[in-house]
């Protein structure tokens, strides 16, 4: 540039100018300073924060940025999240309300409301509130209140408590605390007790048609302490009062006494036996000890819990023994509890064909088959609708019943029977008989046929299509399964197998004799009644002709006459009893509903029998392995919780000569003789 040159020459200087003025143009004065800019972005007092401008403009400029579908899948996602979030929040509410409402329910029983209706009301008088009426409730105004082929738990804890216990129940009830970190045995459990090889949160309904109703309860004999006993009577009480010292002081709030090792074992860890004899000891008069079990109920009694039931026997056990519960005291304690197990059952319908699952964890809410097949029985699908038609008559929830008879209808439709007799299995997934051509009134099959009867009278006799299927398979019985003994020529219920007869007869099919005299009683043919008593007298003969006078699990009888041999015979695996009550349930009945005081003195020597052979003296009774051997019966250690639920129930009752205790009329019994009031027809 020209310029450069011109000062590298010193052309500048030439032309004798001041040099001040060269600097002033060679090095000009700094622009002063733009104030302007400071004053608008600063404050007095104040610092600047970039982030309160920048940040929304940039995460606005960013969404902007990105497509409509980019934005779509955002706004999804944050709606999705947000509803689980409701969800969630809803169902800990839900259970932080259960859990608040706990202390209330232990303390005092909720009283009933006034106004209700049952979905259909019983025949029997309207109840009185409970712990209401200091006459008529002396006690409860003080307080705050294996059967055949099942499949049992798959593990069977035990720990003998504290020896120097003195309290009794509280000592065993700590035991069972300390227990859990026991090692467990496995087990193979059968159906009711006979021991053979090994074969979620809860639904809670959000709709419900009614409150629960006021219960049905029995006449005042019953409310009230029961008239004066009778000699037999005081020694069934005895006998209850033995075994029942037993399991408080050695098995207290555990499924099942082990009475000769002065322990327990554990099932379903429910209590099993406590539950099942609540009615019995109301029914008995002991309100000392049923206000004892009440409160365990009320307090330790709860559901929430990881373990596997199976649906039949927790039904027939806990939800009966808790319905039954309730009528016969009118303590609403109960029917909640059942509420709450019975939703817990619930899952086990969820199958492809509703036929439900044999097992559920009652708090994990998952239900499965047996481990050892993907069926379930017949029998146990089909003898758990006593209980659950109930409990939505009693709560007016609707899917207890819906789901029970859905199972009834179904079977009533399918192919596979003859004449009325039905096969001992069900696919839960395609619902239809499996092992078809076998049929028995035994194991798997024998209270499906007790339930179609009663089932009938419960709903008040409208239901023809129970009562047709039942007799249809009475008819079939006497086709196809009915033989005579030699040499006394003995009636007897036998088993089919592929057209092929078998002599051999369960202690279970002693139910019989009783069910038929019923159907008698509620009007149908007196040929069922000259049934009944011959299979009577059959039953009794199974006890009466062992050593023992205790009938074995199974017999087999002669079809042709032996020299020096009775009409039964015993094979030595099946020389068990269990205590068992099936004999002495048909001996009530049948003294009910004849008057025939044989039968009265039949149950005598059967209860003599009991306590000389299965007593233990430190407390309850033993089912034994030998009922031939007098000498040596051989104790299994095991006290079924049935023994006071059913056995020492129906002997009390048999040796009544109440009608009104529990009468016919007004009550139905459940497989596991808890009585359900019979409904008025609609």
């Amino acid at each position: 540039c020209s310029r450069c040159t011109d000062m590298r020459s010193g052309g500048f200087f030439s032309d004798g100018g001041v040099p001040g003025a060269v600097a002033a143009v060679m090095y000009p004065s700094p622009p002063p300073p733009h104030r302007d800019f400071i004053s608008v972005t600063l404050s007095p007092g104040e610092t600047y924060d970039y982030r309160k401008s920048w940040r929304p403009r940039s995460c606005w400029r960013k969404w902007k940025q990105l497509s409509r579908l980019q934005r779509n899948v955002i706004l999804f996602l944050l709606a999705f999240l947000i509803l689980c979030g409701l969800l969630s929040y809803s169902s800990l509410a839900e259970q932080w309300k259960a859990l608040s409402d706990r202390p209330t329910e232990e303390q005092k029983v909720r009283p009933e409301i006034p106004g209700l209706k049952p979905a259909n009301p019983p025949v029997l008088p309207a109840p009185q509130k409970a712990a209401t009426n200091p006459e008529d409730f002396p006690e409860i105004l003080s307080q705050k209140l294996r059967k055949h082929f099942r499949r049992g738990p798959p593990r069977l804890q035990m720990r003998t408590p504290n020896k120097d216990s003195e309290t009794g129940a509280e000592d065993a009830h700590q035991a069972g605390d300390a227990r859990q970190a026991g090692d467990p045995q496995r087990t193979a459990i059968s159906w009711r007790g006979a021991v053979i090889e090994p074969e979620q949160d809860p639904e809670i309904s959000s709709r419900k048609a009614e409150v629960p109703t006021k219960p049905s309860v029995l006449p005042a004999v019953v409310q009230s302490q029961p008239a004066r006993l009778n000699d037999r009577q005081k020694g069934v009480v005895d006998v209850f009062l033995h075994a029942w010292n037993g399991y408080r002081k050695f098995a207290w709030g555990h499924d099942e006494l082990r009475p000769v090792s002065r322990s327990f074992s554990e099932w379903f860890g429910l209590g099993l036996t406590l539950i099942d004899a609540l009615d019995t000891m109301w029914i008995l008069g002991l309100r000392k000890e049923f206000e004892e079990a009440r409160k365990w109920v009320s307090k330790k009694l709860h559901f929430e819990k990881n373990v596997d039931v199976n649906l039949f026997e927790s039904t027939i056990r806990v939800l009966g023994g808790l319905l039954s519960a309730y009528h016969l005291s009118g303590d609403s304690l109960f029917l909640r509890k059942a509420e709450d197990f019975g939703n817990r059952l619930m899952p086990a319908f969820k199958t492809p064909s509703e036929i439900p699952y044999s097992d559920v964890n009652i708090g994990t809410g998952v239900a499965h088959p047996p481990r050892w097949t993907s069926d379930s029985t017949v029998a146990e699908v089909t003898s758990i609708q006593l209980e659950f038609r109930e409990l939505s008559r009693l709560t007016g929830v609707k899917k207890f019943r819906e789901a029970a008879e859905k199972v009834t209808k179904h079977i009533h439709s399918l192919s596979g029977k003859k004449d009325g007799l039905v096969p001992m299995f069900i696919n839960t997934h395609s619902g239809l008989f499996t092992h078809l051509g076998v049929f028995t009134l035994g194991a798997r099959a024998d209270s499906y046929y007790e339930y179609l009867l009663k089932q009938w009278i419960q709903g008040g006799k409208q239901e023809t299509q129970l009562l047709e299927d039942y007799v249809e398979a009475i008819e079939g019985i006497k086709a196809n399964l009915l033989q005579r003994s030699e040499p006394s020529k003995l009636i007897f219920v036998g088993e089919l197998t592929h057209g092929r007869f078998s002599n051999k007869m369960d202690h279970l099919v002693c139910f019989l004799p009783g069910t038929l005299a019923l159907g008698v009683h509620h009007g149908l043919p007196a040929d069922h009644m000259r049934l009944a008593q011959e299979l009577m007298e059959t039953c009794y003969q199974m006890n009466h002709q062992m050593e023992t006078g205790l009938s074995p699990e199974i017999v087999h009888f002669n079809l042709y006459s032996k020299p020096g041999h009775q009409d039964v015979e015993v094979k030595p695996a099946d020389r068990h009893n269990l205590l068992r009550p099936e004999t002495v349930e048909s001996l009530f009945y049948l003294y009910r509903l004849t008057g025939d005081r044989k039968y009265q003195d039949w149950g005598w020597e059967i209860l003599q029998s009991f306590n000389k052979f299965t007593r233990v003296p430190s407390g309850g009774y033993s089912s034994i392995n030998n009922v031939r051997n007098p000498q040596k019966p051989e104790p299994r250690d095991k006290m079924e919780s049935f023994f006071l639920g059913e056995t020492l129930k129906y002997l009390y009752l048999l040796f009544s000569d109440d009608p009104d205790l529990l009468s016919l009329d007004a009550y139905v019994f459940n497989t596991e003789a808890h009585p359900l009031p019979i409904w008025t027809p609609a």
